[in-house]
């Protein structure tokens, strides 16, 4: 593998200029590394700004100067790269002349944090601790104050609302792993443990976490490797697409790992939480855990002249742990060709089976849609209960519409007591649970007569939320500004001393409003005026001309081109007095802030816990609508091994259509009886012209499948589905560079597999086989799988392929039958008519697909010479004509394997 990529900060430029621009060499701008640079000869501040990045190496520092966040050395050069900003320079001290240097607006730091997170970088925020007016002619002090990495965001601004963003650790022994996952905005906390990488890349891509966490025993960790960065301390197997951040090894120890987990949820022992007998799985947990500790160590809060510190740990739920069995395995094929969360074309939201189905109301309910489609159940009752949820809802659409109208009240609860307990909640965050908690009793209303499980659960409500709710509404005022130093957050009548301390305030400033007129009564002069500014607080001015006429007790402060400027011993009194007042009201409104925030914080478990339930019910609620309005039906599920879906439709190409557009397919598999009173096919064959939707109709019925086990009704007039233990797609392939794999060979090892891992409640849905190589090599590969599929495992498996040869299988094997895509044929053209019915087809019209395609009348006009000149001439094609006569008497296949292939004696 390759070597360890360096951070982007640690390259050892010493002195050299060469990744610095052209224009800032001329002006002789040195040092782009600062550990080639003697301390000594810095300034203070930069000298500080090196001391600091030492100790934060592996992350893009972002150092508080003023009003802007500055980056310097090899981190400006890096941060004005990748956020596109000049990079200019500063004077790092006589010694050593001008340093790069790049900066960011201190309001636009979440925006330019995000950007460089979402590059996959780690960012260290050095903020100013104390107010710059105190530090009396000495250099400000500041602290880190947050160390934010992709698995690690907590801010609004850099989340997507509508997905979890989760933090990965890793642990693998030989053929083992243990998997942990947290998403510490919703404080979800799970892991698991099993054998197989194919499994392990099969969970990270389900999850696919902004981060993930690897121990590795070197003393250069290597810091944060950026999505396609490679290093020599990652084993082989796991995917490059994802930020890997290599951790030191002690925080992965099973003893260590065991007491942290213990210690942070007060556990006697980990039995209760499933990993007792799951090492990995608590290495990994105690891992990731060790990470966020040494992240969100300290958190402060810069007030004015007062440094409030919130010592806080990031709050999680109880760790769950889990098994891959729980649920309905989708490998990464499978998940890409069924196009679940994204299309595999493009990789966008839009035209995937997400957004088709994506009726839910709040961030929390979308969020919780996704994780269902991407974990659909095994358990029968579990699937059953979700559609029972949703039956209610569609025959009562009124309840729905009001649960409806209620969820549009109701914030993203999960992330609010994240923020709360984290002690990074703002006023407006803790105004927004107060609003979403008020309306938790009239839901827990609406469903009170409700029948189903999911309903039932909002029901209760409870005591804590209401009492939570009427504090946070007595304390907050209704519109609180954005920060949380300058007062005006808490209502009057709250504190004894705040009222008496505003009380005062008023006084002061009503004094200073009147003072303008009571000093024009006394001195006679019309035009004075009472001011303020920053540099110089309140003054009186009087104009030049009538100087002469000031008070002796006016005292001189300034003087003007058209103006004097006067302060008199009262209004300087007043003036301290307001300042000491205004200060001493921050403290206290904040401090009462910080104990609500604390008060709600504490009670994140219980809010996460509600929140939960309204997802659940928000994502049903969703599925209920698109139930009603798409004309869906509730199928029934078994344990059986039946598929028979009737007038099935794809739920996503239907809304991409106008209404009435799209052509429904019926689909048969398994132990049944079909309408003709045979038994139905395990096996399908189908085939069909290009383009005439056998791709569509394999998708359609794997998404089905898909979506009944999630609990949702379905595009079909009805079904009956047994539970399925996986799904396989193989629908097209595509070269993998990254791994010097052609077509075929990614086709071979998507088809292999399938055909290792499937089992007899599988779902198998293949295109193509074989159509990557030779006619005769393809041809070969493509019977003996599909017999495979038939007669060794029994899978319930449409194979869909132009080899019109394996029509042959139906007439050897009684659970293989036969279907084509029918299309109406016309003197000049063909028409598509997308209908799926019993029967073979002999021709593909391939040449027909090119024409529609718009390839060059001559190049169709001699595509179809050089194909009558080969179907007359070929013996290939007279050996395809003959091979279902003649194979029809041969002997069994089940007794003589030989014999199935004895249609290839004609060629």
């Amino acid at each position: 593998m390759a070597q360890s990529p360096k951070s982007p900060d640690s390259n050892s430029l010493d002195n050299s200029t060469a990744d610095l621009p052209e224009r800032l060499v001329k002006h002789e701008v040195k040092y782009a590394d600062h550990r080639s640079v003697e301390r000594e000869d810095l300034t203070p501040m930069l000298r500080h700004y090196a001391d600091t990045k030492d100790a934060y190496a592996n992350a893009l520092l972002l150092y508080r100067v003023g009003d802007f966040f500055e980056t310097f050395f090899q981190d400006a050069v890096t941060v004005a790269r990748e956020l596109e900003l000049v990079l200019t320079s500063k004077e790092g001290g006589k010694a050593v002349g001008r340093v790069p240097l790049a900066g960011i607006p201190h309001h636009a730091l979440d925006r330019y944090c995000a950007s460089l997170v979402e590059k996959g970088y780690a960012v260290a925020v050095c903020d100013q601790v104390e107010d710059p007016a105190l530090a009396e002619g000495k250099l400000v002090r500041r602290e880190v104050t947050r160390v934010i990495t992709p698995g690690t965001l907590l801010e609004e601004g850099m989340l997507n609302a509508r997905k979890n963003n989760y933090l990965a650790a890793v642990v693998i022994t030989q053929t083992h792993w243990g998997l942990a996952f947290a998403d510490i905005s919703t404080g979800e906390f799970l892991t698991t443990q099993s054998t197989g990488l194919d499994q392990l890349n099969q969970e990270l891509t389900r999850l696919h976490p902004a981060e993930i966490l690897f121990p590795v025993n070197a003393p250069d960790l290597g810091g944060l490797l950026r999505p396609g960065q490679t290093s020599d301390q990652l084993p082989d197997g796991l995917p490059t697409q994802f930020c890997y951040t290599l951790r030191p090894q002690s925080g992965f120890v099973q003893a260590e790992a065991r007491s942290r987990l213990m210690n942070r949820f007060k556990l006697r022992s980990l039995e209760g939480v499933g990993c007792e007998q799951r090492p990995l799985a608590t290495r990994a947990a105690g891992g990731l855990l060790e990470y966020l500790e040494s992240t969100s160590e300290r958190q402060f809060e810069l007030g004015q002249g007062l440094l409030g510190q919130d010592v806080t740990q990031v709050p999680l739920q109880m760790l769950t742990s889990y098994t891959l069995t729980e649920f309905l395995t989708l490998d990464n094929s499978t998940r890409r060709n069924l196009e679940i969360t994204q299309t595999q074309r493009d990789g966008v939201f839009y035209g995937s089976l997400l957004w088709a189905l994506d009726r839910t109301i709040t961030p929390m309910g979308s969020r919780a849609l996704r994780r269902w489609l991407q974990q659909p159940l095994l358990d029968r009752q579990g699937i059953e209960a979700r559609q029972q949820t949703i039956g209610e809802l569609v025959d009562d659409f009124v309840l729905r519409e009001d649960i409806q109208k209620r969820l549009r009240q109701i914030y993203d609860l999960e992330r609010l007591a994240g923020r709360a307990g984290s002690g990074t909640a703002t006023p407006r965050d803790l105004v927004a649970l107060a609003d979403s908690m008020e309306q938790l009793p009239e839901l827990a209303y609406l469903v009170q007569s409700a029948q189903s499980p999911y309903l039932q659960a909002l029901q209760n409500v409870p005591p804590i939320m209401r009492q939570l709710a009427e504090k946070l509404r007595n304390y907050l005022v209704d519109k609180p500004p954005l920060s949380l130093t300058e007062g005006g957050l808490i209502r009057v009548g709250i504190d004894d001393e705040l009222d008496r301390r505003r009380q005062q305030v008023e006084a002061d400033q009503q004094w200073i409003a009147q003072l303008e007129v009571t000093e024009r009564l006394r001195t006679g002069i019309s035009t004075l005026k009472v001011g303020y500014n920053k540099a110089f607080g309140y003054y009186i001015s009087i104009s030049r001309t009538k100087s002469d006429q000031a008070p002796e007790d006016y005292i001189r402060k300034q003087t003007l081109t058209n103006e004097e400027r006067y302060i008199t011993p009262d209004l300087k009194e007043c003036e301290n007095r307001l300042l000491t007042a205004q200060q001493e009201l921050g403290r206290l409104e904040y401090d009462l802030f910080v104990g609500l925030r604390s008060e709600v914080g504490a009670e994140a478990d219980t809010i996460r816990q509600v929140a939960r339930a309204v997802a659940a019910a928000d994502v049903l609620a969703g599925l209920a609508e698109i139930a009603i309005y798409q004309d869906y039906s509730r199928p029934e599920i078994t344990d059986g091994r039946e598929v028979e879906i009737i007038d099935g439709r794809h739920p996503v190409v239907e809304q991409s259509l106008p209404a009435g557009f799209f052509v429904p397919n019926s689909t048969t598999l398994g132990p049944l009886k079909t309408h003709s009173g045979k038994r139905a096919p395990d096996l399908v064959v189908l085939t069909g012209p290009n383009a005439s939707g056998k791709s569509c109709y394999l998708r359609q019925v794997g998404l089905i499948q898909l979506m009944a086990q999630v609990g949702s009704f379905i595009p079909a007039t009805s079904a009956k589905l047994g539970v399925c233990d996986r799904i396989f797609t193989r629908v097209g392939a595509v070269d993998d560079l990254a791994t010097g794999q052609s077509t075929f060979m990614v086709e071979m090892n998507e088809t292999a597999n399938i055909l290792n891992h499937a089992t007899d409640r599988s779902l198998v849905l293949l295109d193509e086989i074989g159509r990557g190589t030779a006619t005769f090599d393809g041809l070969s590969i493509a019977w003996s799988v599909s017999e495979y599929l038939a007669t060794e495992i029994r899978s319930r498996t449409i194979f869909a392929t132009h080899y019109h040869e394996l029509n042959e299988l139906a007439s050897l094997l009684m659970n293989v039958a036969n279907y084509q895509v029918t299309v109406k044929e016309m003197p000049e053209q063909i028409i598509f008519l997308h209908k799926v019915q019993p029967g073979g087809a002999d021709r593909s019209y391939g040449i027909e697909a090119g024409r529609l395609a718009g390839l060059p009348p001559q190049v169709i006009k001699r595509a179809k010479q050089v194909m009558g000149q080969i179907e007359k001439h070929s013996k290939i094609a007279i050996g395809l004509r003959r091979g279902p006569q003649t194979s029809t008497t041969k002997a069994s296949p089940v007794a003589d394997h030989d014999a199935q292939l004895g249609f290839f004696e004609d060629f």
